[in-house]
């Protein structure tokens, strides 16, 4: 098999995976640099770089590497570690390189306004593949989405029913209403997507949580919810809004370590455990209005 045909299969199949490269020898191995393996996501394997109990380190290792989604160096001493004896006369030293293969992370945007097709632009130069889903045609279409992998012009139910986002799947809720914006999260929190933003106000937030909860949807649902969507970074206006959410889109997608100004009252906050919304909290920065800035 190719290993380079085998990792586009992957990625078209939604799949992980990691591969192992040699890109340093010193002395004699059992292998050549730039030796590689393709380790699949169900243990499977594609190539080799020797054989033996490198190998079995090095699929172990690949293993954690996709899990982590981070590459990886080892270093192996043969000549001063008995249990990489292959039976041959090696007495080198090797580096190999782990890299994750990751599927392409597929954007949903729930909502064809003006921040949406900003945030389309933003995100698609950040590598993100997009869908576009909106119930006006005038809205959804090719002249306003022109290079988006898919435009879908249709009742968001319709829609919803023949999407199914992945682990490597990202939603945001940008629609014009709350009653849309309802509709999309109470599918959205229980697809397997990685991330689920929603705009919006603290209050209108509120209500849409206590609301689908009253309707039977646990409460953990919506703890993973970033709503307010977005980093706060002070946006105002739907082109510096979409940097925001396209911001905290690469930092879900890269896992960023360090504490960053999340916009979303709920990740510090558990829905259930919070009291009413006051008076104040319907005022809201632009990055947090309810609906679509048509």
């Amino acid at each position: 098999m190719d290993i380079y045909e085998e990792i586009v299969k992957l990625r078209q199949q939604a799949r992980r995976g990691a591969v192992a490269t040699i890109v340093n020898v010193r002395g004699s191995i059992p292998s050549f640099k730039t030796a590689k393996m393709l380790v699949r996501d169900d243990g499977s394997i594609v190539g080799t770089i020797g054989g033996g109990c490198v190998e079995a380190e090095v699929w172990q290792a690949a293993r954690e590497v996709m899990e982590s989604e981070k590459p990886r160096n080892l270093t192996f001493n043969l000549n001063q570690d008995p249990k990489y004896d292959t039976g041959l006369v090696c007495g080198g030293t090797l580096d190999i390189f782990i890299e994750p293969v990751l599927p392409p992370a597929l954007l949903y945007i729930f909502g064809a306004g003006h921040v949406s097709v900003n945030l389309y632009k933003v995100a698609q130069n950040a590598g993100f593949d997009v869908i576009v889903v909106d119930d006006r045609d005038a809205y959804a279409n090719r002249d306003r989405f022109p290079h988006a992998n898919e435009v879908m012009a249709e009742d968001f139910d319709q829609a919803m029913a023949r999407l199914t986002p992945n682990e490597s799947s990202y939603i945001v809720i940008v629609t014009r209403g709350h009653r849309d914006d309802m509709r999309v999260l109470r599918w959205a929190v229980q697809t397997r997507a990685r991330y689920v933003g929603m705009i919006g106000s603290k209050r209108k937030t509120i209500a849409i949580f206590k609301e689908l909860q009253r309707e039977g949807l646990p409460a953990q649902r919506f703890e993973r919810v970033h709503a307010p969507v977005g980093l706060d970074i002070g946006a105002v206006t739907p082109e510096e809004i979409a940097v925001s959410i396209t911001a905290e889109l690469i930092a879900v997608r890269r896992h960023a370590e360090r504490a960053l100004p999340h916009m979303s009252w709920f990740l510090s906050h558990k829905p259930h455990s919070e009291p009413g919304p006051s008076a104040s909290d319907d005022v809201a920065s632009p990055a947090e209005t309810s609906g679509e800035q048509e």
